[in-house]
């Protein structure tokens, strides 16, 4: 059972570097999940928390569900992948609650830290070493060509399978404040429709096609699983746009992008998902481009041949992901720059109205967004 009782929108403290390390073992980890040295400077520092996160998914294997125990993400808080080969994901960071005050708690004694497995108070004992925080990144001993060990790569053993029918986690989305009925209304809406379009009962294109006639309508997000029309083993287009962090960009109508992917739905090896689609005609600051991350199914650096793009809290929500509805990882969106166009400052503020495109199912930062023509399948607000 999961022993957090943290929820959205509280306030927490991060525990002191000797605190932490007294909860951790010789690996640097808590109930196999590692307490990573770029966490360090986030020590004795307050934060919102973010999301709880009772469950999350698993990039290294099946992108299912997976249930974590007792740890939340803070808001704003990702990994700089300063002790990771300089990994650019800018993963979401997770914080067991043994690493964290709640604000409330303060100046109590109950906020002193236990050991792992422990429910007594620690006397601030500790088998993990400020050294031994620094070589748990590597994977046995330090050569040209490392293995990484991080939180991406650790979920699988830190947590454990979550079926998508455990109803249970939806109940926690909710009363955690992770998500709105509303919202998970209309995800298990979605869901349901989907599953019906795909019995292979010869409905799923006039239904796919009734779902985007009903979203043009109402101004909603169209059905975001079409598939590219390039033969896959094809080339796809390329366009080199040279963007660099702060400039101001807008992701192209679905129409256009999906004409630069192939049957997969990629375009040179990167995948276009579902839950890219919301932002389709959105305005964004580009972040950074990202050019080597940790691939957590080996943990080797990973170069991108072509460089993507990631933009300023545009990440995955989790809408449309089967097995993983409402994930609270937020990992951030890469962007092939073909999917993307510069747009010129001056001509926004004096030409686009700008609209919030978080709410209280989303409570996120907001994203500019642009009114486009309904009358096309591709750009929408981002409701």
């Amino acid at each position: 059972m999961n022993t957090t009782n943290l929820h959205v929108g509280e306030w927490v403290e991060v525990r002191s570097r000797e605190e932490i390390l007294a909860t951790l073992d010789t690996n640097a980890q808590l109930d196999s999940l590692p307490f990573m040295p770029e966490m360090l400077e986030y020590c004795g520092k307050r934060f919102e928390v973010y999301r709880r996160a009772h469950k999350t998914c698993d990039t290294v294997n099946d992108y299912k569900g997976r249930k974590l125990e007792a740890a939340v993400h803070l808001v704003g808080v990702r990994c700089n992948g300063k002790a990771h080969g300089g990994c650019e994901a800018g993963c979401l960071i997770f914080w067991k609650d043994a690493w964290l005050k709640r604000e409330s708690n303060l100046n109590t004694a109950s906020s002193v830290p236990s050991y792992p497995g422990s429910d007594q108070p620690s006397p601030l004992k500790t088998v993990c070493s400020e050294e031994n925080l620094s070589r748990s990144v590597v994977r046995g001993e330090p050569e040209s060509d490392p293995t990484y060990i991080c939180q991406a790569t650790q979920v699988p053993s830190a947590t454990t399978p979550l079926p998508w029918w455990q109803l249970s986690q939806y109940v926690e989305d909710y009363t955690s404040g992770n998500a709105s009925l509303a919202r998970i209304l209309f995800g298990f809406i979605y869901s349901s429709y989907v599953n019906i379009s795909n019995l292979g009962i010869g409905i799923g294109q006039p239904m796919r096609w009734a779902y985007d006639i009903f979203q043009q309508i109402v101004g909603g997000i169209p059905y975001p699983r079409h598939r590219g029309s390039i033969p896959k083993g094809g080339r796809t287009p390329h366009e080199e746009l040279n963007l660099a962090p702060g400039e101001l960009v807008r992701v192209k109508s679905y129409v256009d992008i999906l004409a630069t992917l192939d049957t997969d739905n990629k375009n040179r090896g990167l995948y276009f998902d579902a839950e890219y689609v919301p932002y389709c005609g959105a305005i964004s600051k580009v972040l950074r481009r990202v050019t080597v991350i940790v691939n957590e199914k080996t943990g080797k650096l990973l170069r991108f041949k072509t460089p993507a793009v990631i933009l300023e809290d545009v990440f995955c929500r989790s809408r449309y992901s089967h097995d993983r509805m409402f994930c609270p990882r937020s990992i951030y969106a890469y962007w092939r720059e073909i999917w993307l166009e510069r747009v010129d400052g001056t001509t926004l503020i004096e030409s686009v109205q700008e609209y919030k495109c978080h709410s209280e199912i989303e409570q996120t930062p907001p994203v500019i967004c642009v009114l486009e023509d309904k009358s096309s399948i591709g750009p929408r607000t981002c409701s």
